[in-house]
């Protein structure tokens, strides 16, 4: 017979390796293009991820209050479910399994087999097997199936897992900034890639288009808040919690930013916005090591990449394990098996991000819930506030830190890219609120067919 409760076995290395594991993919290695582009100066683009920084550890840190507050699966769920209304986190955890979770493992399995093809020319979007499905498409079925399956046995084997690929790709980037510096102080960077620093005026309008170009290094360091999913798995939560969510956060976004400095002083950012296929990261090293630095940095792709994968397949399940125990999600989710782990509720997962990958929809709904995700952030760090007040004496065991300014700083630069991703990028936003919506008549559905489920 199974069991209902997970065991605690993840210590404070594991927590943070996988906060780190899952922050870190691919979008450091392409999103800077992008950037780039929309906002035109090196100054800018720098801004751009120092308020990425500040926001991603500011949230951080309000989440760690509220994770060693409710230190239960769910995580975000559990939060919403508790601060406002159960509906607000069965629609949180609605969006997280429809596209969330499901569509960013579909994504970053494409993506681990799009640079395997550097290796193997074989794998590729555009060979088909049997006119159905590409070969690219079949290793990311494969790598996805491999991964949830691995994630069967005990959470402190997956964590082992995960802690190899986090050390390898934290590695590999920490070598990119100190070989970018060396590189660059030998000749083949140049401090004149910086000028002109800033735009001759700012106006509302590119203050506008700034706050929209912030969605791809939001996004790259999206993740950080997946170990509150399984929080329940946690040693010592109240104090792991937390302090991995600092450490996991701001380490990461201190190599993000360093990485940046590096593409900057190698590369004009002329070559930064014309990218080839915005892959900004392999232009980098082709500069600085020619064909050997291509297939360099396909190796840390890979690393990287498969990395995120087995951390974002191993937190997102406890979310449907969690709203499952409540009725609100299929019954089978809710379910341990002998490693105190929800193997249902991985494969749930695992098989509908198959499906996200033979419809290839993945990427532009990724795209439409971006506004909705963001909200849901605001949501729940302003809920830190809520609860201050509603129940003051709720025991914490972790307060944030400079409260009230952290959680009220973080609100303000969220709203400012949520209202420029209104006014730059409306095509954007609609259809995210949407999909979030439709989980409205299956919340009502689940809660008149597991009916008789009470809340744990």
């Amino acid at each position: 017979m199974s069991n209902t409760n997970p065991s605690k076995k993840l210590n404070l290395l594991d927590s943070s390796m996988l906060i780190m594991g899952s922050m870190i993919g691919s979008g450091i290695f392409l999103v800077t293009s992008a950037i780039a582009r929309d906002v035109q100066t090196p100054g800018m683009v720098l801004l751009v991820w120092l308020i990425t920084a500040v926001m991603t550890v500011f949230g951080a840190l309000c989440y760690g209050e509220l994770a060693a507050a409710f230190p239960n699966a769910g995580g975000q769920y559990v939060f919403l479910s508790k601060i406002y209304h159960k509906i607000f986190g069965f629609l949180y955890g609605w969006t997280v399994f429809t596209i969330i979770q499901t569509g960013t493992i579909a994504a970053v399995g494409i993506a681990f087999a799009r640079f395997t093809g550097v290796f193997v020319p074989v794998i590729s979007s555009k060979n088909m097997v049997l006119g159905l499905v590409s070969t690219e498409q079949l290793l990311g079925i494969a790598a996805i199936v491999l991964l949830t399956l691995s994630n069967f046995r005990a959470v402190k084997s997956s964590a082992l897992v995960q802690n190899i690929f986090t050390i390898g790709k934290v590695g590999s980037l920490v070598l990119i900034v100190v070989f970018g510096l060396w590189a660059g102080f030998t000749g083949a960077g140049s401090v004149e890639n910086f000028e002109p620093m800033w735009p001759d005026t700012f106006t509302l309008i590119s203050w506008g288009v700034f706050g929209a170009a912030m969605v791809g290094s939001l996004f790259s360091a999206d993740a950080w808040n997946n170990i509150t999913y399984i929080a329940g798995e946690v040693e010592n939560p109240k104090r792991n919690l937390p302090l991995s969510m600092l450490l996991g956060t701001g380490g990461v976004m201190l190599i993000y930013f360093l990485v940046n400095v590096v593409y900057l002083y190698i590369l004009p950012i002329a070559k930064i916005q014309t990218a080839p296929e915005d892959r900004v990261g392999t232009l980098l090293m082709e500069t600085m090591a020619g064909n050997y630095g291509l297939y360099l940095m396909a190796i840390l792709i890979m690393i990287s990449t498969f990395g995120c994968l087995n951390g974002i397949i191993l937190t997102g399940a406890r979310v449907y394990y969690a709203m499952a125990k409540d009725g609100l999600f299929f019954k089978p989710a809710s379910k341990l098996n002998k490693h105190d782990v929800p193997a249902n509720s991985l494969m749930m997962q695992g098989a509908w991000a198959i499906v996200l990958i033979l419809s290839g929809s993945y990427n532009s709904l990724l795209d439409y819930v971006i506004f909705a995700v963001l909200l849901f952030y605001l949501l729940t760090v302003g809920g830190v506030i809520v609860l201050r007040r509603t129940q003051p004496d709720l025991p914490r065991p972790y307060k944030v830190f400079a409260y009230p300014f952290t959680p009220l700083i973080y609100l303000v630069l969220g709203l400012f890219v949520t209202i420029s991703l209104v006014i730059n990028k409306f095509e954007n936003t609609y259809p995210g609120l949407i999909l979030v919506f439709l989980g409205v008549p299956f919340y009502f559905l689940f809660r008149y067919l597991y009916r008789e489920n009470k809340p744990s």
